[in-house]
């Protein structure tokens, strides 16, 4: 990894980069992503340039605090750096969504722990991955875990996993899920990441068996998605106020949203040099139907950023204010989130019908943005029925008890 003094030379000392400077910096590595996108899928994880520029340009680190060397940027940043790396790769972008929801996470933590993280190199990455499986047992000062959990995106790249485990012992123990903050050196690495789509995330499985985690690395999940906060600093770091669910999914939004202005710049560049089969046109600027399509296109990824946005400005006032948001506006995110999910998907595939056959050709950067782009939206966060539930239960005044993650 970069060696320290090669990070934000471009900032004054002391200051940390504004919102503008980093979308800025993520925008710049646009071009190398792109050129990398098809190794990184083929590889199935970053290249190591990529995950380099990542660090160098401390976009791994919106979310750590400053007072540990991070940046504790707001989450309209996090959406809009994560869109503008998702228009090069989108699973760079997703990782970098990832790892920094991760990251935001330990800032929940005790500062014991963020330091066990964070003091000795602020560029230090946190994965995670949140379903309970794993098994515990209690001994003097902690507990001992054992277990798996996939899928963990960008766990090729991180120094440290949030991982959730079951905190009831016995079977008549009451339920509940806690997170736990692991060393990815007491971790093995079990590759079974062969998917379709997203490919270059390395989401592969981690393994523990009998790792020992201290007290003041456990907290409580649902305490978390209520807004709790172990943090000696949380009346002083508004980020941290932000929502957890809110933050994890808009983690993910703003490089689906970059893929598919990804696909729309492409096939609004190569149209003019492109006939269309079995017609007259000779270029495709030409045709009504393409032109409808990609005003279409275009109309649901903007429809898509505004509702990203919104979310993302809901989350960010909560933080500011310091409570948490009522069950219609907590749900409405959620719902904000999955709309955008799917009208970026829906976006892509009017491009790839405009483009014509060959978009699905191997060596066509659009066939990769509709894998890509199809298996991020089918993340169970972003499950468009279920989120619709969710929030026309909270919008009739029913209890959206079918989950608990908004």
């Amino acid at each position: 990894m970069p060696s320290a003094n090669v990070l934000d030379r471009s900032v004054p000392v002391g200051r940390p980069p504004t919102p503008n400077e980093l979308v800025a910096r993520a925008a710049a590595l646009r071009g190398q992503l792109w050129e990398d996108a098809d190794e990184t899928d083929r590889s199935r994880r970053l290249t190591a340039r990529n995950i380099a520029a990542l660090v160098d340009g401390g976009l791994l680190r919106l979310t750590v605090p400053r007072r540990l060397g991070g940046y504790e940027t707001d989450v309209r940043t996090l959406v809009d750096v994560t869109n503008e790396l998702g228009r090069g790769c989108g699973s760079t972008a997703w990782v970098a969504g990832i790892l920094n929801a991760g990251a935001w996470i330990v800032g929940l933590f005790p500062e014991r722990a963020q330091r066990d993280v964070w003091e000795h190199d602020p560029r230090n990455c946190v994965a995670g991955v949140l379903a309970p499986s794993a098994r515990i047992r209690r001994v003097p000062g902690g507990i001992v875990v054992t277990g798996e959990w996939g899928w963990a995106s960008g766990c090729l790249h991180s120094q440290w996993t949030i991982a959730g485990v079951p905190l009831a012992e016995k079977p008549d123990d009451p339920p509940e899920t806690g997170l736990v903050l692991l060393p990815m050196n007491e971790l093995t690495i079990k590759d079974t990441w062969f998917v379709t789509g997203m490919r270059g995330t390395g989401s592969n499985t981690l393994v523990a068996n009998e790792v020992f985690v201290p007290s003041y690395r456990i907290i409580s999940l649902p305490r978390a998605i209520e807004g709790a906060s172990w943090s000696e600093y949380k009346d002083n770091e508004p980020l941290y106020r932000s929502g957890f669910a809110a933050v994890l999914m808009l983690a993910i939004a703003g490089s689906q949203i970059g893929l598919a202005e990804a696909a729309l710049s492409y096939v609004i560049g190569e149209a003019p040099k492109r006939a269309i089969a079995s017609t007259r046109y000779t270029k495709q600027t030409d045709s009504v139907a393409v032109q409808l399509a990609v005003a279409e296109a275009a109309v649901k990824i903007d429809t898509a950023r505004l509702h990203a946005m919104r979310a993302a400005s809901d989350a960010d006032a909560s933080g500011a204010c310091g409570t948490m948001p009522n069950t219609r506006i907590r749900t409405r995110i959620r719902m904000d989130n999955a709309w955008a999910s799917q009208q970026c998907r829906e976006a892509v595939q009017l491009l790839m019908t405009a483009y014509g056959t060959s978009a699905f050709a191997e060596a066509s950067p659009l066939q990769r943005i509709w894998r890509d782009l199809g298996t991020a939206s089918h993340h169970a966060i972003a499950a468009p029925n279920v989120c619709k539930e969710v929030y026309g239960k909270a919008l009739l005044g029913v209890e959206p008890q079918i989950s608990t993650l908004f």
